[in-house]
């Protein structure tokens, strides 16, 4: 059953994450065109609440989650960034299909969310997605949300990837009130009861707190609902949600094409989050697939997240002062993918993925073998197998 957890534990929780307890480091984002301060007036810095304050609220709900999103500067009329169709070529992906409903848990309000993505979808061919064809629904968390510039790009960001690599999933936006550990595990919580959502997508969090299992609950479904988070865009360091045993926590790529546009390599991103966790034990999946050590790794997994290689995705909400077609990446990217994934054949999980793995790791993953996000040693270093930059690797199929 579901618990309710108190106000001032999350609090000294996320207090302690804030401090660097439990973390090599808490993730930020490079998202800052030029003029940057030339929006704030009409919108918030992604990464921060300046929204009216209630006095009433608890200091919990004052403490930020932050978003795992890289955006590459200068918005564009048209698209300069990968296309649905060069992603799915990539990881080999069906060309349409979706079944059921994914969750996008996200913070602030995304005013024009449903508007650009159908920009999106006439721009790519792909089956018109909105309200009154109840492919899209959004459901805010509260009467009085704000709207934030970053968080807006974040939407997006995260519907329009969804919608690219599973055209027939219907797309639940869940928006929580602000950025605070309150308030978007209350719309994690919405998601993971609802019947119809079968993968609920968090690209965001915080460095890993000891207290951090205590929260697991949030992370689980009656109805088989599987939870992917980003592992953060900082290099190495470890990330909650990303880090609860019950997520699939989804690290980064770099890609890079050959001239007649084909797939050169898959490298390991710099800005890859992942590492070896303090506080939360292996879990059975990974200590049976044969992982050494007794605690947690991250990431499971990984895909296309260096915005040199990154989504074009549509904003007409002004960032900075700019609206149009952005390249955006970061395990912001590469997370929304992974639960498209799972809505095609709902069989990306846990601990599936691991033991397609050790059954036959080719047929399922593109080991990614070059590559690094610190300079930590071989925790910092993408090889053969398993490692703690990108995890098992890519997809190369929809099917596990």
């Amino acid at each position: 059953m579901f618990r309710t957890h108190t106000s001032l534990s999350l609090a000294t929780l996320f207090i302690l994450a804030s401090a660097g307890c439990g973390s090599e480091s808490i993730e930020t984002i490079n998202h800052s065109p030029p003029d940057a301060d030339t929006n704030k007036a009409h919108t918030t810095d992604p990464n921060t609440n300046d929204q009216d304050t209630n006095p009433a609220d608890t200091e919990s709900e004052k403490i930020q989650v932050k978003t795992h999103l890289r955006v590459k500067p200068n918005a564009t009329t048209s698209p300069t960034g990968l296309s649905p169709s060069q992603i799915k070529t990539v990881y080999n992906l069906p060309a349409t299909g979706g079944i059921g409903t994914v969750a996008i848990i996200d913070a602030y309000d995304d005013p024009t969310a449903e508007k650009d993505l159908n920009v999106y979808s006439t721009m790519y061919g792909l089956p018109s997605c909105t309200t009154a064809n109840g492919c899209f629904e959004k459901h805010k968390m509260s009467s009085r949300i704000s709207t934030n510039a970053g968080w807006a790009l974040e939407i997006a960001l995260d519907t329009q990837v969804v919608h690219g690599i599973a055209p027939y999933a219907k797309i639940l936006l869940v928006e929580a009130r602000t950025n605070s550990g309150n308030d978007l595990l209350a719309a994690v919580n919405y998601a993971r009861l609802r019947s119809d959502v079968v993968a609920i997508s968090m690209s965001w969090g915080s460095g890993e707190f000891s207290g951090s299992p205590a929260y697991d609950s949030y992370f689980t479904s009656t109805y088989d609902a599987k939870f992917f988070a980003s592992t953060g865009d900082n290099g190495t360091g470890v990330s909650w949600p990303a880090v609860s045993a019950n997520v699939i926590a989804v690290g980064g790529t770099t890609l890079t094409f050959n001239v007649n546009g084909t797939l050169n390599a898959e490298t390991a991103w710099a800005g890859s989050g992942g590492g070896i966790s303090l506080y939360v034990p292996m879990p059975t999946y990974q200590v049976t697939y044969g992982l050494t050590g007794t605690t947690r790794h991250i990431p499971d997994i990984s895909g296309n997240a260096d915005p040199a290689s990154g989504w074009a995705i549509y904003d007409s909400t002004s960032y900075y002062g700019q609206k149009g077609w952005f390249n955006v990446g970061g395990t912001s990217a590469s997370t929304p993918m992974w639960a498209a994934i799972h809505a095609l054949s709902h069989t990306a999980s846990l601990p599936q993925l691991y033991t397609d793995a050790a059954a036959g790791y080719s047929s399922y993953f593109r080991d990614v073998t070059s590559g690094t996000n610190g300079t930590c040693g071989v925790v910092c270093t993408a090889s053969a197998g398993y490692d703690t930059v990108t995890g098992l690797g890519s997809p190369v199929t929809s099917t596990f």
